[in-house]
Formats: C-alpha cells, structure tokens, sequence
C-alpha cells in the first residue's frame, strides 16, 4: 500500500429523536409489530399530505451548529426517485440542491495527533422502509421505518483509511449523544453508514473510480468493509484491471462484499422540488434560540478537563465519552469543591474512583452515570473522607460497594459500622508494640537485613485493628520500633 493512496467519503445517516415521523404524525417507537407505524402520508395514499415535524428541524440545525456548518436561512426538500418494494410512494422526500447545512467539520481525537474531517454538507430526509429476505427466496416489507427522520451527514473526501472512519464514526456518535439529536444506537438503526471508497497512486492528485459500499452498522465493520474494499481496489489495478463503478454489499458475516448495482448519479433520481411542501425558512429568532441551547461540547469538555484540573489526556477521553458521565464527574467534582480548595486533587481523586469502581459497577449492569445509585455528591463525600483521614483508601472500597447496594452516603455507612480510621498515634503504638514483642523470629530476620519483613508487621496491625489503623502511621511508628537498637 506505500504505492496507494486511499480515498474515502462517508455518508452517515442520524435517526432524529423525535417521537413522531418527519412528515406525518405516526410513531418513531423500535420493535413494534411489522407496518404498525403506519398512515397515508407514510403509504403515499392519494390526497395524502405532507407536514414537516419542526421538532426534526430543530435538531437538524443543532447537529450543524455544533459542527460549525453555515445553516441556510431558506432551503427546501426534493423528491428523490427509486423504486424499491419499502418505498412505497416511489421516490423519498430528501434535500438536494438547497441543503438545510452547508460545511462544517468533525474532529478527530483517537490516540494519535488530532485532526479534521470536513463536511460538504446536512440535509433532512425521510427513511426508507426495509425489505427482510427469507431462506425460501421470499422477501417481506416492513414499513414502520418508512417516513423516520434522519439527518445525512455527507464528508469530504478527506478520510484516508479503515481506522479513521471507524475514528469518525465514533466521533459523531458522541457528538449527537452528547446534543440529544440522536441516541445513535446502531443496532436499532440509529447510525448508518454508507462508504465511497477509491485507490489512486500515492501523491497523484486526481481522484480514482469510486465504489460505495452499503449496509454498515457498525464502527467494527466500517474499518473492515473499507480496508477490504482497498484491498480488492488495489490488487485489481495491480493486475492490470479497472475499476468498476457500483455500489456493493457488504457482507459481514463472510467478510467480503458483493455487486449491488451499477452507481447511480444524481440524475439517475431525477431530483425536483416537492410541490407539497412549501420552502423551508429558518427565522434569526429561531436559529438564535437553537444555538443558544447548546451544550459544552465534548471537544470543549475534553480541553477543559485537561487544562483545569490536570487531567490526562486518556482520563479526560473516558470521562467525556458520555454526556452522562461527564456531568456527573463535573457535579462530583463541584461537590468536592464546596468543602475543599484542593479542587485539582480532588478531581483526580474522583476520576479515579469513577473509571475504577463505578464504571465497574455500571457495566456490569448495563446501566449509565445518570441512574447510578451513588450519586457525585455521595461519591464527592467518600473522598473526602479518605482525604481527612476518616478512613483508609482500602476500606473505603469496601465503603463504596456498600453505596452502590444502598445508595446511602458514606458518612452514614461509616458512623453506623464504626468505620472510623484509627489515628491516635499512642493506640496504634500500643498495638505495635503487641506484635513486635509477640514475633521475636521476624524481628531477628528484619535486623539481620530482611526488610521486607515490614509488610508482616504491618500486616499483623492492621489484621488486630480491622484494618482501621492509619497506614501510614503504622508503617512509621513499626519503622521505628524495628531499627531501635536492641
């Protein structure tokens, strides 16, 4: 491959998260019974009409402000002809010439340098239906997805490999999460892609014949369906061949991906104004009011983890992953900060505990930051504690499982069990005492150069203090005793 160059343009289609279809009033609900969500607006019936959600097009134009695309102040929808068994009206309602987004960009943070995917544009469109094939070579129309609002997010051709559209992908999900435009679950539909792949040779300018691969869903598949299709692309102009044209299916069970269709261009749809639906005019007032409205964003988010509270670069990716758990990390840390002024180590601390125990505790039981049963000020407590000295870092583990099952908040779970850390120095040095007179063979091997033997020592007052004695006034104090002469 140092001999090709890879040239890749996605085309991503967000399901809106609205509650009702784009253009009529029937559900958007998963997994109802097949063609339940259904009406003659959906089915093209005659006199049939359409009305556009402003629900939908108002998250549209929340997705392209968050991505910096210029919003057109007037645009209009089209019908896009093709004939398939789930369109039942024989050509869908999409934009063609006069796009709701124009530009923008997505910014990539994988593991490596940062860089940007730019956007040609985001336009509006209604879904398809879908067709289920049978093993008996019969095939079944569902229509509930028929008329489901969804954003196209077109690329430029700026993506060079697998991994960086799989990276894209990732991103935009997040993206859309974090705004509420989407729920982007891929395995109910609600993030497709679709791939426009092409080889040229390394450094030319010139774009080489492209292939659009169909039916990804899910960023796993994306990194292969492209990579195969570099492969395929490559070693057919190694030999000598061309490349044809056409759109492909991937299939990922067997890992390959099939001729489809010859590629259509866009006079193949035979594009034209939708005479039912009036232009679309996005009001000052109404953009103002939708731009106003946005989140922090993740990119935002990361660099002021990074940059407040000294976070890594790794830790501030985790945390901002989910809108969900980035706000519960800022609240616990805002609780923290309330009785401390050492918010930086704080919040250290409490990125810590929430990608060890409680992301530990959440996956297990496939539940988010929002529904945790220990809540950032509950957690923000425990913390403290462990920071005054109240108790240890190891029993606060044991503290914290007992938030999880209880959802009460440290400070009862320790006034209740006597949980309390022991820090009176003559207490611990009485126990200590205890033990080094009652193993005279280990305080033998310790002065005789085996200073290992510490952690035995340590080991036998914490066992006689239930692990409530301070460590590290355990660890001076038997320091002590030990190198004492005799």
């Amino acid at each position: 491959m140092a001999e090709w160059e890879a040239v890749i343009g996605l085309e991503v289609h967000v399901q809106l998260a609205t509650a009702s279809k784009l253009f009529s009033g029937s559900s958007t609900d998963f997994g109802s019974e097949p063609n339940a969500l259904t009406d003659p607006t959906v089915l093209g019936l005659p006199g049939a009409l359409p009305a556009l959600n402003g629900r939908a097009l108002e998250l549209a134009i929340q997705l392209g402000a968050a991505v910096g695309s210029s919003i057109r102040r007037r645009s209009r929808f089209a019908r896009k002809h093709y004939f398939y068994p789930d369109l039942p009206k024989g050509y869908q309602i999409s934009q063609y010439d006069q796009p709701l987004c124009e530009g923008g960009a997505v910014e990539l943070r994988g593991s490596g340098e940062a860089r940007t995917v730019r956007l040609r544009r985001i336009h509006m469109e209604e879904d398809a239906g879908k067709s289920i094939h049978g093993a008996r070579g019969h095939s079944l129309v569902d229509l509930n997805r028929a008329g489901v609002p969804l954003c196209e997010i077109v690329s430029e051709p700026d993506i060079r490999s697998g991994d960086e559209a799989a990276e894209f992908m990732r991103a935009l999900r997040q993206l859309v999460r974090y705004l509420g435009v989407s729920g982007g679950d891929m395995e109910k539909g609600q993030l497709r892609c679709d791939a426009n792949v092409s080889v040229r040779p390394a450094g030319s300018e010139r774009y080489g014949t492209r292939t659009e691969l169909k039916n990804i869903n899910s960023f796993r598949f994306v990194k292969q369906a492209i990579e195969n299709e570099i492969g395929r692309q490559t070693r057919i102009l190694e030999g000598g061949g061309t490349i044809v044209q056409e759109t492909r299916l991937w299939d990922a069970d067997a890992g390959v991906s099939h001729p489809m269709r010859s590629k259509e261009e866009a006079e193949d749809y035979r594009y034209f104004p939708d005479p039912d639906l009036p232009p679309l005019e996005v009001s000052d007032e109404f953009l103002a009011r939708v731009e106003g409205s946005l989140p922090e964003l993740p990119a935002a988010r990361f660099d002021r983890l990074v940059r407040d509270y000294g976070l890594s670069e790794d830790d501030a990716r985790t945390l901002t992953q989910e809108r969900t758990l980035a706000d519960y990390f800022d609240r616990a840390v805002s609780a923290y900060a309330e009785s401390s002024t050492k918010a930086a180590s704080g919040a250290k601390a409490l990125a810590n505990w929430i990608q060890s125990e409680l992301l530990r505790e959440l996956g297990r039981e496939g539940r988010d930051a929002a529904s945790a049963p220990v809540s950032p000020e509950s957690l923000a407590g425990l913390v403290r504690l462990i920071d005054d000295g109240t108790i240890s870092g190891k029993i606060a583990k044991d503290v914290f499982a007992k938030m999880y099952a209880s959802g009460e908040p440290a400070e009862a779970i320790v006034e209740r069990e006597g949980l309390r850390q022991i820090t009176d120095q003559g207490e611990i040095e009485a126990i200590a005492r205890e033990v080094v007179e009652a193993n005279p063979g280990q305080v033998e091997a310790y002065r005789g150069g085996k200073h290992k033997m510490l952690g035995f020592f340590v080991g036998q007052v914490m066992k006689r203090t239930g692990g409530k004695a301070n460590p590290k006034a355990v660890n001076e104090i038997l320091t002590r005793l030990l190198d004492a002469p005799g």
